[in-house]
């Protein structure tokens, strides 16, 4: 295997800060699950130092002792002034919000107040494979509505998954995506009301998980789905997790829209006590202070949808890749190499390449891969060069 090129060290591009030798010396799951031959590009950590003011307010609060039990507002407050400042939203208000653990068992807690054991849960599939498992493992049924051919809401797809959720008298929800992971479709405003439109005749409750809402192409704009007409019953889920890289320090909040207040108002008060004080700590100073950091690093993620797709065109021209406005991660439809429904197995046993498997996304997933472009151009380049040697 040939030596990995070292990075270049670029103070405006927070993607380019950390050689190779830095980031094999973290002990999280990206760096520690496979061999140091392997290159990970999986699993959805940045390759990033933290933002200076996250650090800061971390140290702080560890050189106080500051590490009890979480209390207050603070992080909800940061987050209504973030919506409001980048997404022209004023509707995030703090009194309908409930700090809870993380994303997905905010979206655990939030189900049970609207469905019952047995009830429905329509996903956009390929989708996130958590939504699978732990809609099953709190005893609902996932119903799938695939997207379209261009990774987008099929409307046609939707009503019939509602038709069908709904079909046996019981309740059901819809766990939307936005922006969508693995696609990275940032949905628009219209879709959005559409979705609301269509989620009313029917009677589903949506619940939007949009952890990855901060992180979008410098000219794309994200849209909050309680912000759109129709949607005053729905919920959401956020965090500063992914935009920041602070998985490890986990918090979330879910935000009502005002016809769901008290239905949110209804979630066990012991819920509020899993999520980190450091993790709220970090979360508030991100929304509140690392704006810049944040823009620095879509502007990296930008320039890396670039760059994928021209080292895919000369490499590995038989991939589909369409370089898409949300997230930083890659959608890569690999059916055309024959490499079977688990590409990502051929990647690593003979590329020494660690990709996400596309059949855990469900339906549409298989002979697909996601790939995580938080990472430096330089280990981006090596890892699909990788690749391409993989087939020969």
């Amino acid at each position: 295997m040939d030596p990995v090129p070292r990075a270049t060290p670029d103070d405006t591009n927070p993607l380019r800060r950390l050689s190779l030798d830095d980031l094999r010396l973290r002990t999280s799951m990206k760096w520690r699950t496979y061999p140091d031959d392997v290159l990970p590009l999986w699993v959805a950590e940045m390759d990033v130092p933290l933002a200076v003011p996250v650090a800061e307010a971390i140290t702080d609060a560890v050189a106080l002792g500051d590490t009890g039990y979480p209390a207050g507002t603070a992080y909800a407050r940061a987050l209504a002034d973030f919506a409001r400042a980048r997404w022209d939203w004023e509707g995030l208000v703090v009194e309908r919000t409930a700090i809870v653990p993380d994303v997905m068992l905010g979206i655990v807690e939030v189900l049970k107040l609207l469905t019952g054991p047995g009830d429905a849960v329509v996903v956009n599939c390929p989708v996130y494979p958590p939504f699978y498992q732990f809609v099953a493992h709190m005893d609902r049924r996932v119903v799938e509505a695939p997207l379209g051919e261009t990774g987008r809401i099929d409307f046609a797809s939707l009503e019939r998954a509602f038709r069908h959720a709904v079909a046996d008298g019981g309740r059901a929800a819809y766990l939307l995506c936005s922006p969508h992971n693995p696609t990275g479709t940032v949905h628009d405003a219209d879709e959005l009301s559409a979705v609301a439109a269509l989620a009313e005749r029917y009677g589903v409750r949506v619940v939007a998980d949009e952890i990855h809402a901060p992180v979008v192409a410098l000219d794309a704009g994200f849209v909050p789905y309680l912000s759109v007409p129709g949607a005053e019953n729905g919920l959401s889920l956020m965090s500063a997790s992914k935009a920041w890289n602070l998985a490890g320090l986990n918090a979330a909040l879910a935000v009502a829209g005002p016809a769901a207040a008290d239905e949110l108002a209804r979630i066990p008060e012991e819920v509020s006590h899993g999520p980190s004080h450091l993790g709220i700590i970090a979360h508030t100073a991100a929304l509140r202070d690392g704006g810049d950091w944040l823009d620095a690093v879509r502007a990296g993620v930008d320039d890396n949808r670039r760059l994928l797709a021209g080292l895919l065109a000369e490499r590995l021209p038989e991939v589909r890749y369409r370089p898409a406005a949300g997230t930083y991660l890659a959608w890569l439809d690999c059916r055309p190499l024959g490499l079977g429904d688990d590409p990502a197995a051929a990647f690593l046993e003979r590329g020494r390449v660690a990709l996400s498997p596309g059949a855990g996304f469900g339906t549409g997933g298989a002979g697909h891969v996601r790939l995580n472009l938080a990472t430096s151009p330089e280990l981006l380049t090596e890892a699909v060069r990788r690749m391409a040697a993989a087939l020969t």
